[in-house]
């Protein structure tokens, strides 16, 4: 079972790996969590910060320390707003029922993807975490189900298209 620093690491070299596969030239930062960024990826004479967040259960908290005294919409506005580079990427990296050397589940989505979301998760009322697949059992959101959009998934097209080369 992975701990939480290797749950980080193997997530950095996954998303290293598969924009590699995809003809990017990759640059690391030593060691994991980073501010902002983990690494860059150039493609052409395009270049991303990619934010690289790595989960084994299911979701990723981006927020909850901004939602004190703060609804759900403005505290997904405030993690918006506290990003010094609004062009940053998310991958977000899925080992939860990944079979050991099996690839996990990788997705990418800019700042404002991952907000609207947020905002469309639990049924349209916010939420601090984004979940791969979740469906809600009680309160507010019963019935609802947010799952990540399938466009987010890792392929080259959607390399190609956070470059905008496509």
């Amino acid at each position: 079972m992975l701990n939480s620093f290797q749950v980080a690491i193997a997530a950095e070299a996954y998303v290293a790996a598969i924009m590699a596969q995809a003809g990017c030239d990759v640059s690391i930062q030593y060691g994991a969590n980073q501010p902002e960024y983990d690494l860059i990826a150039t493609k052409g004479n395009q270049f991303k910060k990619i934010s690289v967040k790595g989960s084994k259960d299911g979701g990723w908290v981006l927020l909850a320390g901004l939602k004190k005294g703060r609804e759900y919409h403005e505290a997904i506005d405030a993690w918006v707003e506290k990003h010094s580079d609004p062009d940053v990427i998310y991958a977000f990296v899925q080992f939860k029922n990944c079979p050991f050397g099996e690839m996990p589940r990788i997705y990418f989505c800019s700042i404002p993807e991952a907000a609207a979301y947020l905002k469309t998760s639990r049924g349209g009322n916010g939420y601090t975490s984004l979940r791969e697949r979740y469906q809600w059992s009680s309160g507010i959101a019963k019935g609802a189900i947010d799952q990540i959009p399938v466009s987010w998934t890792a392929s080259e097209k959607r390399i190609n298209t956070i470059f905008g080369l496509v």
